[in-house]
């Protein structure tokens, strides 16, 4: 007793004729007509000692299957194939009755050795192992489909396409949907599947079966056999294709699947439809300030697929905005809702391009979160008023408290806990709306200006690290963090930035940056040629005369260098301009100091004693709030001293290691080293000559640990934090002591952390000890 178990091609007549010539019995096959007629034929079997052989059971109906039962249970020698579904009680049990006395035999798939005795056979000569892997890849190993691949390995075999026909046009009609949309080859879900052929799930897993049962699917039954599915879709006429991948999109779009997901399927199936041109939209819309490159490829796929230019306008801008490219918004179009979205671009690409005033006027002129996006712009150009109105807008969480941040930058050092605070909220939910600058950049840039060049270096490095708003912004964030860490002494990231950048065209913001740093390097390797390089950069970006107040301390190093080389014209109108821009701010005293020390660098660089001498008198008025304007304010006056001869050395010194402390090394060491060639005592000059050597050396700051009454080069505010924490206390009770946000103290212990080298929580309470004293 034998059971034979394959699906159709598998081989089944061709194993039962050799299990029948094994046993060297005659042969019965059971031809059915009528039951009468069978046991006529059962009888002979027994009379003779023949072996009946029952090929394709499934396909008898169940009276003779009965019979046949009968027949194995009374010991009449038999053998059967059948498929691998058995569709009812008689078929299964007369598997049951032959089963229980002889074996069953699965046919699988051939194995490679089995496949290239096949294909050489077919060829009539021996097959190259590639063309038998390919023949076996395409057959899924099943060996009726093969014989016919290897026949016509370059194409679609006829033989195969018509055996197909006949197999999809009977009256099953959901074997033959199923089997369309399988065809496409593409990873659908269940649900999708059902939907796409308008089949609930017990009529799909029926018509499933079905297709597995004739040789049309893979062993595991996910997919159909790769050259079928060729067959398949070969007998159809294209517009039979197209309505096809149209329907595949619609149920794509009814079951709610990823439309990235659905997208990568349509596009695999080359659906040139209006319903997958929309899936390709969905799929961009999803993407584009996430990875906004991926976006504008889908955005091609629908324009390519018959999607309206006009819908697509304002998404293709905003993917195109976050890359760096150019966008014609004039010739941008699209409905009312994309109007407003096609401004807010225009705002944020304004911004790009160094131009925060028209960044500002088009975002007013949208809704929400327009006016709310506007806020940081209208505070950097000086427009308080307008700034205090558009904050009060709707607009998510992240973009809120930009704005309050932004309203509060008149104290960088007030300013900062909040831009961190909105940092983390972006990174947490991003609002899905174009953003002129992250709080991340304002952050940064407040914080150098707060002399806390740790918080800048870390929410720089967070943006980079979560690749935060696209790639332009990437570029902004690489060449704030250079620019970050050469104020502070450390050269190797600025150098760095101007290998990767050069020449790379940026947009004008970023400009702005890359010649800061250019001049930067320039002014502090006393390279009068690549200053002079660095000015060609410099000039067409201060002749826009677009500089704002996040940007003024940047500005120091173009307008020194324009002194150094002469270009004195360039100097009085961008000097009036912020000076109208500090008034119209109502002169907060933190950026008057950063506007007068420019005008004290300039003056020296120019040698002009009583411009300097009135810059240090106009500093020394100020009673700035932070330490690192405090420290500038006391240098000054110091400095304008020294150019007269005037060089107490140790009062030198110490204002030195309060610009140390206040994160401009650079700055110290000038200091030192002018006062010491105007100094007429050599010893003194020594001693300063030798701590301005010590400071000009690269990262020598990022070694420092000033004279600042023995705290390290914590600020004021990181002392109370620390005091506080060697005290025992958690974040939330910091806060409310500090009335601080438990988030921010979290900042300031990291940032404390940080900056005493501390591995741990433990080594950073150890070095805390040995710095401060012990609060009673």
């Amino acid at each position: 007793m034998t059971v034979v178990v394959g699906v159709d091609g598998a081989g089944r007549t061709r194993r039962l004729g050799e299990l029948a010539a094994a046993t060297g019995r005659p042969v019965v096959p059971v031809v059915f007509t009528t039951v009468e007629d069978l046991d006529a034929l059962l009888a002979r079997a027994r009379a003779d000692g023949a072996l009946v052989v029952v090929d394709d059971a499934h396909r008898l109906p169940p009276e003779p299957l009965r019979a046949l039962a009968a027949a194995a249970r009374a010991g009449l020698p038999m053998a059967m194939a059948r498929r691998p579904t058995i569709g009812g009680p008689e078929l299964a049990d007369l598997d049951e009755a032959l089963a229980a006395t002889g074996p069953v035999e699965h046919l699988g798939p051939l194995a490679a050795e089995a496949m290239s005795t096949l294909v050489s056979t077919v060829l009539g000569r021996a097959a190259p192992p590639e063309q038998v892997a390919a023949v076996h890849a395409a057959s899924a190993g099943l060996p009726a489909v093969a014989v016919l691949v290897a026949a016509d390995p370059d194409g679609t075999p006829p033989a195969l396409v018509a055996r197909l026909q006949r197999r999809l046009a009977g009256p099953d009609r959901d074997t033959a949907e199923l089997a369309l949309i399988l065809a496409l080859g593409l990873d659908l879900g269940d649900d999708t599947v059902c939907a796409a052929a308008r089949l609930d799930p017990a009529r799909a897993a029926a018509a499933t079966r079905s297709l597995r049962d004739q040789g049309l699917l893979t062993p595991d039954a996910e997919r159909m056999i790769p050259a079928v599915a060729r067959a398949v879709l070969a007998d159809l006429s294209p517009p039979e294709r197209r309505r096809l991948h149209d329907t595949v999109a619609g149920a794509l779009l009814a079951t709610d699947a990823d439309p990235v997901r659905a997208a990568e399927q349509l596009r695999a199936a080359r659906a040139r439809t209006a319903t997958a041109a929309d899936v390709f939209r969905r799929a961009a819309d999803l993407l584009r300030f996430t990875a906004p490159e991926r976006a504008l490829s889908w955005y091609d796929e629908a324009l390519n697929s018959g999607a309206d230019p006009a819908v697509l306008a304002a998404g293709r801008a905003e993917a195109a905005v976050l890359l760096g490219l150019p966008v014609d918004l004039d010739a941008a179009t699209g409905g009312p809702s994309d109007a407003a979205r096609l401004a807010m671009v225009a705002g944020a690409a304004a911004a790009f391009d160094g131009r925060p005033a028209r960044a500002a006027e088009a975002l007013l002129g949208t809704g929400p979160p327009g006016p709310v996006l506007a806020v940081p712009a209208l505070m950097a150009t000086g427009q308080p008023g307008q700034a205090r109105t558009a904050a009060t807008g709707p607009a998510p969480l992240p973009l809120r408290r930009l704005a309050e941040a932004a309203l509060a930058v008149g104290d960088p050092a007030s300013a900062l806990p909040p831009l961190i605070e909105a940092a983390e909220a972006y990174e947490q939910v991003p609002p899905a709306v174009l953003l002129p600058d992250l709080p991340h950049a304002l952050g940064a840039l407040v914080a150098v200006t707060a002399g806390d060049t740790a918080t800048a270096e870390h929410l720089l490095e967070r943006a980079l690290s979560a690749r935060a708003g696209g790639p332009a912004a990437q570029d902004r964030h690489r060449t704030l963090l250079a620019w970050a860490r050469m104020r502070a002494g450390r050269y190797d990231t600025a150098l760095a930035e101007l290998d990767r950048l050069a020449g790379t065209p940026l947009p004008g913001r970023e400009r702005l940056t890359f010649a800061c740093l250019t001049a930067g390097i320039a002014r502090r390797r006393g390279d009068i040629a690549q200053l002079r390089a660095a000015w060609a950069l410099a000039e067409p970006v201060l002749a826009r005369r677009a500089v704002d107040l996040f940007h003024l301390e940047m500005v120091e190093e173009l307008l020194v260098a324009a002194a150094r080389l002469r270009h004195h014209r360039r100097i009085t109108p961008i000097l009036d301009d912020l000076d109208a821009l500090v008034d119209r701010l109502g002169r907060p005293a933190a950026w008057a100091v950063s506007l007068g020390w420019i005008r004290l660098q300039i003056a020296i660089v120019g040698e002009d004693q009583p411009a300097a001498t009135a810059a240090a008198d106009h500093l020394e008025s100020l009673e700035p709030a932070g330490a690192r304007q405090r420290a500038q304010c006391r240098a000054a006056v110091r400095w304008a001293a020294a150019l007269t001869g005037d060089v107490p050395p140790d009062d030198v010194l110490a204002d030195a290691a309060d610009l140390v402390a206040a994160e401009l090394p650079w700055e110290a060491s000038r200091l030192l080293g002018q006062a010491a060639i105007r100094t007429d005592d050599p010893s003194a000059a020594r001693r300063l000559l030798e701590r301005a050597r010590e400071l000009s050396r690269p990262e020598a700051a990022a070694d420092e640990s000033p004279a600042d009454g023995g705290r390290g080069s914590l600020s004021d505010r990181e002392v109370e934090v620390a005091q506080l924490v060697l005290a025992g206390r958690t974040h939330r009770e910091i806060g409310a002591q500090l009335y601080l946000s438990p988030k921010t103290v979290e900042h300031h212990v990291a940032r404390i952390r940080a900056k005493l080298g501390a591995g741990n929580r433990a080594e950073m309470i150890a070095a805390l000890r040995s710095l401060l004293p012990a609060e009673p």
